[in-house]
């Protein structure tokens, strides 16, 4: 089992490997739910409930369930950021930006196709968990800063993280849009987007 980052939202970090796990259940019941009921009809009981858990436990880390939402907004990106980083260590070292940036894409996509709850929540740019366009998109253009300058052999300097989170803004816009036209993203939209980074990344970074 990986453990749980310390997200910011916990009230009180886990110490013991027992109460790391309970967390985990924890944030996994909240995701499942999120798919079955919604943000708004999740509670901090019907998530005791499924992790088979006291309430007092999810009261222990969380306040209220927008703190729990928020911390698995967090997990998400942590997981994100480790399967970035498999597949790029999978593809070597002289992949280039572009295979960086389809590593980017496609991984986001494949999470946002099949792991819990993240069609909702994703990084925290969906309401009411964030608000878009705001800080979540910071924190990813951020940790793909930190992911990827070793691997382009670039400075992580601001020119690179802007030119990151522009790349995150636009393609975060763009596969919202996708999946608002298909449940399962409409290629060609996301085709698209494909391009229009492509076209920006080469422009920015060749």
């Amino acid at each position: 089992m990986k453990p749980v980052p310390h997200a910011t939202s916990l009230r009180r970090a886990p110490v013991q490997r027992r109460s790391a796990e309970r967390l985990t259940r924890i944030l996994d019941a909240c995701a499942d739910l999120l798919d079955e009921v919604g943000y708004d009809a999740l509670s901090t009981r019907a998530v005791a409930q499924r992790a088979s858990v006291p309430i007092g436990s999810v009261y222990r880390f969380f306040g209220n369930k927008r703190q729990m939402a928020d911390a698995l907004a967090q997990r998400n990106l942590e997981r994100y950021s480790e399967r970035v980083t498999q597949r790029l260590r999978q593809a070597g070292e002289d992949g280039g930006w572009r295979t960086a940036m389809d590593a980017v894409l496609d991984e986001y996509l494949t999470m946002k196709r099949t792991a819990p709850g993240f069609s909702l929540v994703d990084f925290g740019n969906q309401i009411p968990v964030g608000a878009r366009h705001s800080e979540p998109n910071h924190r990813v253009a951020d940790r793909l800063t930190e992911l990827l300058s070793g691997y382009l052999d670039r400075e992580p300097d601001e020119d690179l993280r802007r030119v990151f989170l522009v790349a995150v803004e636009t393609a975060d816009t763009l596969v919202h849009l996708a999946f608002r036209v298909a449940p399962e993203g409409d290629e060609r939209i996301i085709g698209e987007a494909r391009e229009m980074l492509r076209a920006y990344l080469s422009r920015a970074l060749d």
